[in-house]
Protein backbone atom coordinates (compact mmCIF):
# COMPACT_ATOMS: atom_id res chain seq x y z
CA UNK A 1 0.00 0.00 0.00
CA UNK A 2 3.08 2.27 -0.70
CA UNK A 3 1.05 4.58 -3.09
CA UNK A 4 -1.32 5.68 -0.39
CA UNK A 5 1.09 6.59 1.78
CA UNK A 6 1.92 9.73 -0.52
CA UNK A 7 -1.58 10.76 -0.41
CA UNK A 8 -2.57 9.86 3.29
CA UNK A 9 0.20 10.37 5.46
CA UNK A 10 0.46 14.57 4.36
CA UNK A 11 -2.96 14.85 4.68
CA UNK A 12 -3.33 13.30 8.05
CA UNK A 13 -0.38 15.04 9.61
CA UNK A 14 -0.77 18.05 7.85
CA UNK A 15 -3.78 18.32 9.51
CA UNK A 16 -2.26 17.35 12.90
CA UNK A 17 -0.24 20.02 12.81
CA UNK A 18 -2.99 22.38 12.22
CA UNK A 19 -5.34 20.68 14.82
CA UNK A 20 -2.26 20.50 17.77
CA UNK A 21 -0.23 23.66 16.79
CA UNK A 22 3.14 23.31 18.85
CA UNK A 23 6.65 24.62 18.30
CA UNK A 24 7.91 22.10 16.59
CA UNK A 25 5.74 21.66 13.79
CA UNK A 26 8.34 23.27 11.41
CA UNK A 27 10.56 20.47 12.51
CA UNK A 28 7.78 17.68 12.43
CA UNK A 29 6.97 19.04 8.57
CA UNK A 30 10.44 18.90 7.81
CA UNK A 31 10.87 15.57 8.68
CA UNK A 32 7.72 14.60 6.51
CA UNK A 33 9.57 15.87 3.52
CA UNK A 34 12.92 13.98 4.12
CA UNK A 35 10.40 10.88 4.62
CA UNK A 36 8.55 11.40 1.22
CA UNK A 37 11.81 12.29 -0.69
CA UNK A 38 13.09 8.82 0.63
CA UNK A 39 9.93 6.85 0.22
CA UNK A 40 9.60 8.29 -3.61
CA UNK A 41 13.30 7.41 -4.42
CA UNK A 42 12.16 3.42 -2.96
CA UNK A 43 9.47 3.68 -4.95
CA UNK A 44 11.09 4.44 -8.61
CA UNK A 45 13.66 1.56 -7.77
CA UNK A 46 10.76 -0.47 -6.80
CA UNK A 47 9.09 0.13 -10.10
CA UNK A 48 12.13 0.52 -12.40
CA UNK A 49 13.17 -3.19 -11.24
CA UNK A 50 9.87 -5.04 -10.72
CA UNK A 51 7.45 -2.86 -13.32
CA UNK A 52 4.11 -0.26 -12.57
CA UNK A 53 2.27 -1.06 -9.33
CA UNK A 54 -1.34 -0.79 -9.57
CA UNK A 55 -3.39 -0.13 -6.05
CA UNK A 56 -6.96 -0.67 -5.95
CA UNK A 57 -8.94 0.73 -2.70
CA UNK A 58 -13.01 -0.25 -2.28
CA UNK A 59 -13.24 -2.58 -5.26
CA UNK A 60 -11.19 -5.67 -6.67
CA UNK A 61 -11.34 -4.34 -10.52
CA UNK A 62 -9.68 -1.48 -11.64
CA UNK A 63 -12.33 -0.42 -13.34
CA UNK A 64 -14.79 0.15 -10.28
CA UNK A 65 -12.37 0.78 -7.69
CA UNK A 66 -10.63 3.81 -6.58
CA UNK A 67 -6.93 2.83 -8.42
CA UNK A 68 -3.70 3.84 -7.97
CA UNK A 69 -1.20 3.40 -10.80
CA UNK A 70 2.24 4.17 -10.57
CA UNK A 71 4.89 3.91 -13.61
CA UNK A 72 8.26 5.41 -14.14
CA UNK A 73 6.88 8.64 -15.49
CA UNK A 74 4.58 9.06 -12.22
CA UNK A 75 7.10 8.08 -9.83
CA UNK A 76 10.02 10.00 -11.20
CA UNK A 77 7.22 12.56 -10.90
CA UNK A 78 6.77 12.18 -7.60
CA UNK A 79 10.81 12.60 -7.35
CA UNK A 80 10.41 15.49 -8.36
CA UNK A 81 7.37 16.89 -6.82
CA UNK A 82 9.08 15.61 -3.07
CA UNK A 83 12.61 17.64 -4.00
CA UNK A 84 11.23 20.69 -4.72
CA UNK A 85 8.77 20.66 -1.91
CA UNK A 86 11.76 19.65 0.37
CA UNK A 87 13.88 22.71 -0.97
CA UNK A 88 11.53 24.90 -0.30
CA UNK A 89 10.98 23.93 3.35
CA UNK A 90 14.64 24.24 3.21
CA UNK A 91 14.49 28.07 1.83
CA UNK A 92 11.24 29.28 4.16
CA UNK A 93 11.48 27.14 7.05
CA UNK A 94 12.39 29.98 9.34
CA UNK A 95 10.20 33.01 8.15
CA UNK A 96 7.85 34.90 9.85
CA UNK A 97 4.82 34.05 7.40
CA UNK A 98 5.14 30.29 7.38
CA UNK A 99 2.61 29.42 10.45
CA UNK A 100 0.64 26.83 11.35
CA UNK A 101 -1.65 27.33 8.37
CA UNK A 102 0.46 28.14 5.95
CA UNK A 103 2.18 24.33 6.17
CA UNK A 104 -1.33 23.10 6.31
CA UNK A 105 -1.90 24.33 2.97
CA UNK A 106 1.71 23.76 1.90
CA UNK A 107 1.11 20.01 2.68
CA UNK A 108 -2.02 19.60 1.56
CA UNK A 109 -1.32 20.67 -2.25
CA UNK A 110 1.53 18.32 -2.00
CA UNK A 111 -0.54 15.73 -1.49
CA UNK A 112 -3.01 16.53 -4.01
CA UNK A 113 0.36 16.99 -6.41
CA UNK A 114 0.85 13.16 -6.03
CA UNK A 115 -2.43 12.08 -6.14
CA UNK A 116 -3.24 13.70 -9.32
CA UNK A 117 0.37 11.87 -10.64
CA UNK A 118 -0.83 8.23 -9.36
CA UNK A 119 -4.99 8.73 -10.47
CA UNK A 120 -5.85 7.51 -13.30
CA UNK A 121 -9.93 7.97 -13.01
CA UNK A 122 -10.99 11.15 -14.66
CA UNK A 123 -13.61 12.67 -12.04
CA UNK A 124 -10.34 12.31 -9.42
CA UNK A 125 -9.01 14.18 -11.55
CA UNK A 126 -11.22 16.73 -11.95
CA UNK A 127 -11.99 16.57 -7.73
CA UNK A 128 -8.43 16.88 -7.54
CA UNK A 129 -7.43 19.93 -9.68
CA UNK A 130 -10.39 21.60 -8.31
CA UNK A 131 -9.51 21.34 -4.73
CA UNK A 132 -5.77 22.06 -5.59
CA UNK A 133 -6.52 24.86 -7.70
CA UNK A 134 -8.18 26.73 -4.29
CA UNK A 135 -5.74 25.85 -2.40
CA UNK A 136 -2.92 27.73 -4.28
CA UNK A 137 -5.26 30.46 -4.52
CA UNK A 138 -5.09 30.62 -1.20
CA UNK A 139 -1.34 30.73 -1.23
CA UNK A 140 -0.90 33.58 -3.96
CA UNK A 141 -3.39 35.66 -2.07
CA UNK A 142 -1.41 34.72 1.48
CA UNK A 143 -0.77 38.01 2.39
CA UNK A 144 -4.21 39.87 2.05
CA UNK A 145 -2.50 42.36 -0.05
CA UNK A 146 -5.23 44.29 -2.87
CA UNK A 147 -3.02 43.12 -6.42
CA UNK A 148 -2.15 39.15 -4.72
CA UNK A 149 -6.03 39.23 -3.87
CA UNK A 150 -7.16 40.62 -7.59
CA UNK A 151 -4.27 37.98 -8.84
CA UNK A 152 -5.66 35.03 -6.83
CA UNK A 153 -9.20 35.40 -7.88
CA UNK A 154 -8.31 35.56 -11.48
CA UNK A 155 -6.42 32.78 -11.02
CA UNK A 156 -9.20 31.03 -9.53
CA UNK A 157 -11.94 31.96 -11.65
CA UNK A 158 -10.01 31.24 -14.88
CA UNK A 159 -9.29 27.76 -13.74
CA UNK A 160 -12.29 26.48 -12.33
CA UNK A 161 -14.13 27.66 -15.88
CA UNK A 162 -11.52 25.43 -17.28
CA UNK A 163 -12.00 22.73 -15.39
CA UNK A 164 -15.54 23.12 -15.30
CA UNK A 165 -15.29 22.57 -19.45
CA UNK A 166 -12.84 19.57 -18.32
CA UNK A 167 -15.82 17.98 -16.54
CA UNK A 168 -18.31 18.39 -19.30
CA UNK A 169 -16.05 16.59 -21.59
CA UNK A 170 -15.48 13.54 -19.02
CA UNK A 171 -19.47 13.39 -18.60
CA UNK A 172 -19.73 13.18 -22.52
CA UNK A 173 -16.76 10.34 -22.18
CA UNK A 174 -18.90 8.37 -19.33
CA UNK A 175 -22.07 8.88 -21.85
CA UNK A 176 -20.27 6.81 -24.02
CA UNK A 177 -18.07 4.30 -22.81
CA UNK A 178 -19.78 3.75 -19.36
CA UNK A 179 -15.92 3.95 -17.29
CA UNK A 180 -13.72 6.76 -16.14
CA UNK A 181 -10.69 4.82 -16.05
CA UNK A 182 -8.03 6.52 -18.73
CA UNK A 183 -6.74 2.99 -19.19
CA UNK A 184 -9.87 1.35 -19.79
CA UNK A 185 -11.03 4.19 -22.36
CA UNK A 186 -8.06 4.09 -24.43
CA UNK A 187 -8.83 0.14 -25.28
CA UNK A 188 -12.25 0.96 -25.83
CA UNK A 189 -11.46 4.04 -28.25
CA UNK A 190 -9.76 1.55 -30.35
CA UNK A 191 -13.66 0.18 -31.09
CA UNK A 192 -15.79 3.45 -31.49
CA UNK A 193 -17.17 3.42 -35.27
CA UNK A 194 -17.61 7.19 -35.40
CA UNK A 195 -14.78 9.39 -34.42
CA UNK A 196 -16.43 11.94 -34.79
CA UNK A 197 -18.47 11.81 -32.17
CA UNK A 198 -14.92 12.60 -29.83
CA UNK A 199 -14.35 15.82 -31.12
CA UNK A 200 -17.02 17.72 -28.29
CA UNK A 201 -15.16 15.68 -25.59
CA UNK A 202 -12.02 16.00 -26.69
CA UNK A 203 -12.41 19.90 -27.37
CA UNK A 204 -13.85 20.14 -24.57
CA UNK A 205 -11.14 18.37 -22.20
CA UNK A 206 -8.07 19.66 -23.91
CA UNK A 207 -9.37 23.21 -23.48
CA UNK A 208 -9.39 22.70 -19.73
CA UNK A 209 -6.01 20.91 -19.93
CA UNK A 210 -4.90 24.03 -22.57
CA UNK A 211 -5.80 26.59 -19.74
CA UNK A 212 -3.69 24.75 -16.90
CA UNK A 213 -0.78 24.50 -19.21
CA UNK A 214 -0.96 28.28 -20.26
CA UNK A 215 -0.59 27.20 -23.98
CA UNK A 216 -1.38 30.33 -26.49
CA UNK A 217 -3.94 32.05 -26.10
CA UNK A 218 -4.64 30.59 -22.80
CA UNK A 219 -1.83 32.09 -20.73
CA UNK A 220 -2.63 35.36 -19.42
CA UNK A 221 -3.59 34.28 -15.77
CA UNK A 222 -0.35 32.36 -15.62
CA UNK A 223 2.35 35.73 -14.83
CA UNK A 224 -0.34 37.31 -12.57
CA UNK A 225 -0.29 33.85 -10.71
CA UNK A 226 3.48 32.76 -10.88
CA UNK A 227 4.59 36.73 -10.31
CA UNK A 228 2.12 38.44 -8.04
CA UNK A 229 4.17 41.34 -5.86
CA UNK A 230 3.54 39.59 -2.56
CA UNK A 231 3.21 36.07 -3.00
CA UNK A 232 6.22 34.50 -1.43
CA UNK A 233 8.88 33.38 -3.28
CA UNK A 234 8.36 29.63 -2.54
CA UNK A 235 4.96 29.50 -3.55
CA UNK A 236 6.16 30.94 -7.15
CA UNK A 237 8.63 28.08 -6.96
CA UNK A 238 5.62 25.84 -6.28
CA UNK A 239 3.48 27.22 -9.10
CA UNK A 240 5.96 27.53 -12.07
CA UNK A 241 8.47 25.06 -11.59
CA UNK A 242 5.94 22.19 -10.45
CA UNK A 243 1.97 22.62 -10.52
CA UNK A 244 2.11 23.92 -13.68
CA UNK A 245 3.41 20.29 -14.47
CA UNK A 246 0.34 18.88 -13.76
CA UNK A 247 -1.29 20.34 -16.16
CA UNK A 248 1.36 18.57 -19.05
CA UNK A 249 1.07 15.75 -17.56
CA UNK A 250 -2.47 15.42 -17.65
CA UNK A 251 -2.18 16.95 -21.97
CA UNK A 252 0.08 13.56 -21.84
CA UNK A 253 -2.29 11.06 -20.43
CA UNK A 254 -5.40 12.74 -22.33
CA UNK A 255 -3.89 13.18 -25.71
CA UNK A 256 -2.36 9.41 -25.37
CA UNK A 257 -6.16 8.22 -23.85
CA UNK A 258 -7.55 9.95 -27.17
CA UNK A 259 -5.15 8.66 -29.73
CA UNK A 260 -6.50 5.59 -31.11
CA UNK A 261 -9.07 7.87 -32.53
CA UNK A 262 -7.79 11.66 -32.58
CA UNK A 263 -4.11 12.60 -33.44
CA UNK A 264 -3.62 16.65 -33.47
CA UNK A 265 0.37 16.38 -33.37
CA UNK A 266 0.71 18.53 -36.26
CA UNK A 267 -1.75 21.08 -34.31
CA UNK A 268 -0.18 20.79 -31.04
CA UNK A 269 3.31 21.54 -32.55
CA UNK A 270 2.46 24.88 -34.17
CA UNK A 271 0.64 25.46 -31.00
CA UNK A 272 3.74 25.13 -28.63
CA UNK A 273 5.89 27.16 -31.53
CA UNK A 274 3.92 29.76 -30.95
CA UNK A 275 3.22 29.79 -27.59
CA UNK A 276 7.08 29.55 -27.14
CA UNK A 277 7.75 32.55 -29.38
CA UNK A 278 5.02 34.29 -27.76
CA UNK A 279 6.54 33.77 -23.94
CA UNK A 280 9.88 35.05 -25.75
CA UNK A 281 8.41 38.01 -26.58
CA UNK A 282 6.58 39.06 -23.55
CA UNK A 283 9.95 38.40 -21.77
CA UNK A 284 11.92 40.60 -24.15
CA UNK A 285 9.17 43.65 -23.01
CA UNK A 286 9.15 42.60 -19.33
CA UNK A 287 11.45 45.34 -16.89
CA UNK A 288 10.37 43.23 -13.51
CA UNK A 289 12.72 40.45 -12.74
CA UNK A 290 9.76 37.71 -11.66
CA UNK A 291 7.34 38.39 -15.00
CA UNK A 292 10.75 37.87 -17.13
CA UNK A 293 10.71 34.95 -15.55
CA UNK A 294 6.91 34.06 -15.29
CA UNK A 295 6.62 34.51 -19.05
CA UNK A 296 9.50 32.51 -19.31
CA UNK A 297 7.35 29.63 -18.14
CA UNK A 298 5.27 30.36 -20.82
CA UNK A 299 7.87 29.76 -23.41
CA UNK A 300 9.41 26.41 -22.01
CA UNK A 301 5.92 25.03 -21.76
CA UNK A 302 5.46 25.81 -25.03
CA UNK A 303 9.00 23.93 -25.96
CA UNK A 304 7.72 20.90 -24.16
CA UNK A 305 4.81 21.06 -26.26
CA UNK A 306 7.25 21.14 -29.36
CA UNK A 307 8.61 18.05 -27.83
CA UNK A 308 6.03 15.78 -27.04
CA UNK A 309 3.75 16.82 -29.89
CA UNK A 310 6.54 15.92 -32.79
CA UNK A 311 5.80 12.78 -33.25
CA UNK A 312 9.24 10.89 -32.65
CA UNK A 313 10.99 9.14 -29.55
CA UNK A 314 13.48 11.23 -29.22
CA UNK A 315 11.99 14.22 -29.26
CA UNK A 316 9.17 12.84 -27.11
CA UNK A 317 11.37 11.97 -24.50
CA UNK A 318 13.50 15.52 -24.88
CA UNK A 319 10.28 16.96 -24.00
CA UNK A 320 9.32 15.11 -21.00
CA UNK A 321 12.97 15.31 -19.73
CA UNK A 322 12.52 19.02 -20.05
CA UNK A 323 9.93 18.96 -17.67
CA UNK A 324 11.93 17.89 -14.80
CA UNK A 325 14.91 20.15 -15.75
CA UNK A 326 12.54 23.46 -16.26
CA UNK A 327 11.51 22.61 -12.78
CA UNK A 328 14.83 22.83 -11.48
CA UNK A 329 16.44 25.82 -13.28
CA UNK A 330 13.32 27.66 -12.66
CA UNK A 331 13.04 26.50 -9.29
CA UNK A 332 16.68 28.19 -8.62
CA UNK A 333 15.91 31.55 -10.55
CA UNK A 334 12.38 32.39 -8.63
CA UNK A 335 14.36 31.25 -5.24
CA UNK A 336 17.03 33.79 -6.10
CA UNK A 337 14.79 36.29 -7.70
CA UNK A 338 13.25 36.49 -4.70
CA UNK A 339 16.61 36.86 -2.33
CA UNK A 340 17.32 39.99 -4.71
CA UNK A 341 14.01 41.44 -4.73
CA UNK A 342 14.01 41.06 -0.64
CA UNK A 343 17.61 42.77 -0.39
CA UNK A 344 17.08 45.76 -3.39
CA UNK A 345 13.48 46.22 -2.20
CA UNK A 346 13.19 46.70 -6.21
CA UNK A 347 12.23 44.11 -8.72
CA UNK A 348 13.12 46.37 -11.68
CA UNK A 349 16.24 44.67 -13.02
CA UNK A 350 17.37 47.97 -14.89
CA UNK A 351 17.86 49.67 -11.16
CA UNK A 352 19.59 46.63 -9.68
CA UNK A 353 23.37 46.54 -9.97
CA UNK A 354 26.51 44.77 -8.24
CA UNK A 355 24.53 41.56 -7.60
CA UNK A 356 27.74 38.66 -8.07
CA UNK A 357 29.33 41.51 -5.72
CA UNK A 358 26.31 41.63 -2.74
CA UNK A 359 25.12 38.43 -3.01
CA UNK A 360 28.06 35.59 -4.67
CA UNK A 361 26.19 32.75 -3.32
CA UNK A 362 22.87 33.60 -4.98
CA UNK A 363 24.81 34.87 -8.21
CA UNK A 364 26.31 31.37 -8.55
CA UNK A 365 23.49 29.27 -8.38
CA UNK A 366 21.56 31.89 -10.61
CA UNK A 367 24.08 31.49 -12.81
CA UNK A 368 23.75 27.57 -12.87
CA UNK A 369 20.13 28.25 -13.77
CA UNK A 370 20.83 30.27 -16.55
CA UNK A 371 23.50 28.32 -18.13
CA UNK A 372 20.45 25.07 -17.39
CA UNK A 373 18.09 27.41 -19.20
CA UNK A 374 19.52 28.61 -22.37
CA UNK A 375 21.15 25.14 -22.93
CA UNK A 376 24.85 25.47 -21.84
CA UNK A 377 26.36 22.03 -22.71
CA UNK A 378 27.22 20.03 -19.49
CA UNK A 379 23.96 22.18 -17.68
CA UNK A 380 20.35 20.01 -17.95
CA UNK A 381 18.75 21.85 -20.12
CA UNK A 382 21.50 21.46 -23.34
CA UNK A 383 20.04 17.71 -22.47
CA UNK A 384 16.69 17.80 -23.41
CA UNK A 385 17.24 20.42 -26.23
CA UNK A 386 19.52 18.38 -27.86
CA UNK A 387 16.53 15.42 -27.84
CA UNK A 388 14.13 17.46 -28.56
CA UNK A 389 15.89 19.19 -31.56
CA UNK A 390 17.19 15.40 -32.39
CA UNK A 391 13.58 14.72 -33.10
CA UNK A 392 12.89 17.53 -35.48
CA UNK A 393 11.59 16.13 -38.73
CA UNK A 394 12.37 18.75 -40.87
CA UNK A 395 14.73 22.19 -41.50
CA UNK A 396 11.97 24.64 -40.71
CA UNK A 397 11.48 23.04 -37.28
CA UNK A 398 15.20 22.87 -36.33
CA UNK A 399 15.64 26.50 -37.54
CA UNK A 400 12.62 27.25 -34.70
CA UNK A 401 14.01 25.74 -32.12
CA UNK A 402 17.46 27.27 -32.53
CA UNK A 403 15.56 30.68 -32.82
CA UNK A 404 13.41 30.22 -29.41
CA UNK A 405 16.81 29.67 -27.76
CA UNK A 406 18.58 32.11 -29.28
CA UNK A 407 15.77 34.49 -27.39
CA UNK A 408 16.25 32.73 -24.61
CA UNK A 409 19.80 33.34 -24.91
CA UNK A 410 19.25 37.09 -25.46
CA UNK A 411 16.39 37.95 -22.58
CA UNK A 412 18.91 36.42 -20.45
CA UNK A 413 21.37 38.54 -21.26
CA UNK A 414 19.38 41.56 -20.35
CA UNK A 415 18.85 39.62 -16.95
CA UNK A 416 22.55 38.70 -16.24
CA UNK A 417 23.31 42.53 -16.32
CA UNK A 418 22.15 42.83 -12.84
CA UNK A 419 25.42 40.74 -11.56
CA UNK A 420 27.51 43.38 -13.00
CA UNK A 421 28.65 46.28 -11.39
CA UNK A 422 28.43 48.01 -8.08
CA UNK A 423 25.51 49.10 -6.32
CA UNK A 424 26.97 51.11 -3.75
CA UNK A 425 25.07 48.67 -1.10
CA UNK A 426 27.51 46.56 1.19
CA UNK A 427 27.39 43.41 1.21
CA UNK A 428 24.50 41.30 1.76
CA UNK A 429 23.48 39.06 4.46
CA UNK A 430 21.66 35.76 3.40
CA UNK A 431 20.55 33.38 6.24
CA UNK A 432 22.36 30.34 5.94
CA UNK A 433 19.64 28.17 5.19
CA UNK A 434 18.58 30.40 2.13
CA UNK A 435 22.16 29.92 0.72
CA UNK A 436 22.36 25.74 1.34
CA UNK A 437 18.53 25.93 -0.72
CA UNK A 438 19.42 27.69 -3.67
CA UNK A 439 23.00 26.03 -4.11
CA UNK A 440 21.38 22.67 -3.72
CA UNK A 441 19.27 23.03 -6.46
CA UNK A 442 21.53 24.94 -8.46
CA UNK A 443 23.80 22.26 -8.06
CA UNK A 444 21.32 20.12 -9.78
CA UNK A 445 21.19 22.36 -12.59
CA UNK A 446 24.88 20.97 -13.40
CA UNK A 447 24.59 17.68 -11.96
CA UNK A 448 21.31 16.58 -14.06
CA UNK A 449 23.09 17.97 -17.30
CA UNK A 450 26.80 15.94 -16.48
CA UNK A 451 24.77 12.94 -15.95
CA UNK A 452 21.71 13.15 -18.66
CA UNK A 453 22.65 10.46 -20.88
CA UNK A 454 22.00 8.29 -17.63
CA UNK A 455 19.27 10.05 -16.22
CA UNK A 456 17.25 9.38 -19.95
CA UNK A 457 18.47 5.42 -19.70
CA UNK A 458 16.92 5.61 -16.29
CA UNK A 459 13.92 7.35 -17.12
CA UNK A 460 13.22 6.12 -20.11
CA UNK A 461 15.24 3.08 -20.92
CA UNK A 462 16.44 4.45 -24.05
CA UNK A 463 20.04 5.28 -24.92
CA UNK A 464 21.76 8.05 -26.36
CA UNK A 465 25.26 8.64 -27.31
CA UNK A 466 26.51 12.02 -26.12
CA UNK A 467 30.24 11.51 -27.81
CA UNK A 468 32.58 14.08 -26.59
CA UNK A 469 32.42 15.37 -30.04
CA UNK A 470 29.18 16.00 -29.63
CA UNK A 471 29.77 18.09 -26.97
CA UNK A 472 32.18 20.31 -28.44
CA UNK A 473 29.73 20.83 -31.25
CA UNK A 474 27.43 22.16 -29.25
CA UNK A 475 29.81 24.77 -27.12
CA UNK A 476 30.51 26.05 -30.53
CA UNK A 477 26.83 25.92 -31.38
CA UNK A 478 26.48 27.70 -27.76
CA UNK A 479 29.28 30.61 -27.75
CA UNK A 480 28.24 31.28 -31.26
CA UNK A 481 24.56 32.10 -29.65
CA UNK A 482 25.92 33.59 -27.09
CA UNK A 483 27.80 36.52 -29.14
CA UNK A 484 25.23 36.56 -31.85
CA UNK A 485 22.34 37.20 -29.14
CA UNK A 486 24.88 39.79 -26.72
CA UNK A 487 25.32 41.65 -30.33
CA UNK A 488 21.21 41.51 -31.13
CA UNK A 489 19.88 42.40 -27.54
CA UNK A 490 22.78 45.68 -27.17
CA UNK A 491 22.72 46.74 -30.87
CA UNK A 492 19.45 46.00 -31.54
CA UNK A 493 17.04 44.91 -29.05
CA UNK A 494 17.35 46.97 -26.09
CA UNK A 495 16.27 50.37 -28.45
CA UNK A 496 12.98 48.58 -29.49
CA UNK A 497 10.57 50.79 -28.36
CA UNK A 498 8.21 47.91 -26.84
CA UNK A 499 11.50 46.37 -25.10
CA UNK A 500 11.96 49.94 -23.46
CA UNK A 501 8.17 50.91 -22.42
CA UNK A 502 7.50 47.42 -22.26
CA UNK A 503 4.15 45.59 -23.32
CA UNK A 504 1.32 43.71 -21.45
CA UNK A 505 -1.07 41.34 -22.01
CA UNK A 506 -3.55 41.40 -19.08
CA UNK A 507 -6.64 40.05 -19.60
CA UNK A 508 -9.37 40.00 -17.17
CA UNK A 509 -11.34 37.26 -16.47
CA UNK A 510 -14.01 37.69 -18.99
CA UNK A 511 -11.14 38.18 -21.71
CA UNK A 512 -9.82 34.88 -20.56
CA UNK A 513 -13.24 32.95 -20.89
CA UNK A 514 -13.41 34.74 -24.13
CA UNK A 515 -10.10 33.04 -25.06
CA UNK A 516 -10.94 29.49 -24.17
CA UNK A 517 -14.22 29.81 -26.33
CA UNK A 518 -11.29 30.81 -28.98
CA UNK A 519 -9.39 27.97 -28.38
CA UNK A 520 -12.54 25.76 -27.83
CA UNK A 521 -13.55 26.22 -31.70
CA UNK A 522 -10.51 26.40 -32.75
CA UNK A 523 -10.15 22.83 -31.65
CA UNK A 524 -13.57 21.60 -33.07
CA UNK A 525 -12.76 22.80 -36.17
CA UNK A 526 -9.29 21.41 -36.83
CA UNK A 527 -10.17 17.39 -34.84
CA UNK A 528 -13.29 17.91 -37.64
CA UNK A 529 -11.01 18.44 -40.35
CA UNK A 530 -8.33 16.20 -39.01
CA UNK A 531 -11.01 13.53 -39.06
CA UNK A 532 -12.59 13.97 -42.43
Amino acid sequence: MILYFFIFVPILLGTLLYLIPRKEVKIIAFILQIFLLGLSIYNFIDISNNGDVIQVLGSNLAITGITLVCDQFSAALIILSAFIFLICYIFGLLDKFVNNLFIFLFIILQSLIMSIFLTRDLFNIYVLVEVSTIIVSVLIMFKKDSVSLYDGMVYLISNITAMTLFLFGVAILYKNFGVLDIDTIKLKMQYIEHSRSLILPFSLMITGIGLKCAFLPLFSWLPKAHATPSAPSIVSVILSGLYVKVGIYLFIRITDMYSPAINLNTVFLIVGILTSLVGIVFAFSQSDLKLILAYHTVSQLGLILMGISMGTITSYYGGVLHIFNHAMFKSVLFLCAGIIIDHYGTRDVYKIKGVFKNLPFVSIAMIMAILGITGAPFFNGSVSKYLIQGGAKNLIINSTIIIINLGTIISFIKVAKILKGSSGICILHVRWYKRVAVLLIGSMCLIMGLAGPLLVKGLFNYTIDMTFAIYIEKMIVYIVSLAIGYLLYNKVIHKLKFVREGISFDLGVNEISISMLAFFIFLVVTTYITLI
